[in-house]
C-alpha cells in the first residue's frame, strides 16, 4: 500500500533529506508550472488531440513513480501536474478565444484534489494543482480588472505572426496607472500566499508555494518579452 503521508518527513535525524526534499519539490513545482506555458501552449495549438492524449503518459509516469518508495513524492507531484496539463490541453486546444470559460475548464481537477486532501492521499500533487490554479485565477482577475479580455480574444483568433501589435497594445494598457496599481496589489497577494506556507516545512506546502510563486515569474517574463519585442 502506498504511504501517502510520507513518514520519512518526520523521522528523527533526516533533516538533510527533509531539506533536499522540500526545496527539490519547490524547484520541481516551479519547473512544472512553466511547462504548460512554454511547451504545452505551442504544442496544443497545432496538435490539440495529441496534447490531450499525452495526459495518459503523465498519469502513467506518475503511477509508476508513486508506487516506488524512493520516488513516491515525484510520482505524487506528476499526478497533480497531469490535471493542469489536461485542463490546459482542453482549453488552449478548443476554447482559447473564450476567456470567460478559462478558469472553469482549468478547475476540472478541483473535485479530485479536494478528495485527495480529504483522504490524505496525494497531498503533494493536490496542493501543486491548487497552487497552480490559484495563480491562474489571480492572473485572470488581473486581465478582467485591467480590461485585457478583448486583446486576449484578438490574439487567439489571429495567426501568431500577426499577434505582436495586439500584444503591444495590451502592454500599453498594463502600463497605465490602473494597470500598474492592480499589478502591485496582485503580485503582493501572490507573494504573501506563496511565501507564508514555506514556514510550515512540509513537502506538500512547498509544492503549493512553488506553483504560486512561479506564476509571478512566468507572468513577468511574458510581459517583459511582449514589451521588448
Amino acid at each position: 500500500m502506498i504511504n501517502s503521508s510520507y513518514k520519512s518527513e518526520r523521522t528523527p535525524g533526516t533533516w538533510r533529506w527533509q531539506l533536499q526534499g522540500t526545496w527539490g519539490i519547490f524547484a520541481a513545482s516551479a519547473f512544472l508550472v512553466s511547462i504548460p506555458v512554454f511547451i504545452e501552449a505551442p504544442l496544443v495549438r497545432n496538435y490539440p488531440i495529441l496534447s490531450v492524449v499525452s495526459t495518459i503518459l503523465w498519469v502513467s509516469l506518475g503511477w509508476i513513480l508513486i508506487k516506488r518508495p524512493q520516488s513516491q513524492i515525484w510520482g505524487d507531484l506528476i499526478l497533480g501536474f497531469s490535471w493542469s496539463w489536461l485542463a490546459g490541453a482542453i482549453y488552449w486546444g478548443w476554447f482559447r478565444w473564450e476567456p470567460a470559460i478559462h478558469l472553469p475548464i482549468e478547475s476540472i481537477g478541483v473535485p479530485f484534489a479536494v478528495w485527495a486532501l480529504w483522504r490524505g492521499f496525494g497531498k503533494i500533487g493536490a496542493l501543486f494543482y491548487l497552487g497552480s490554479l490559484l495563480g491562474t485565477a489571480i492572473t485572470d482577475l488581473y486581465f478582467y480588472q485591467v480590461g485585457l479580455l478583448d486583446y486576449w480574444k484578438q490574439v487567439m483568433q489571429v495567426d501568431p505572426s500577426l499577434a505582436m501589435p495586439i500584444l503591444q497594445q495590451a502592454i500599453a494598457q498594463v502600463r497605465t496607472p490602473w494597470g500598474t496599481a492592480w499589478g502591485v496589489v496582485l503580485v503582493n497577494l501572490l507573494l504573501a500566499v506563496g511565501i507564508i506556507p514555506l514556514g510550515i516545512k512540509q513537502w506538500h506546502w512547498y509544492a503549493f508555494s512553488g506553483a504560486v510563486l512561479t506564476t509571478i515569474v512566468v507572468d513577468s517574463l511574458f510581459l517583459w518579452v511582449a514589451g521588448h519585442a
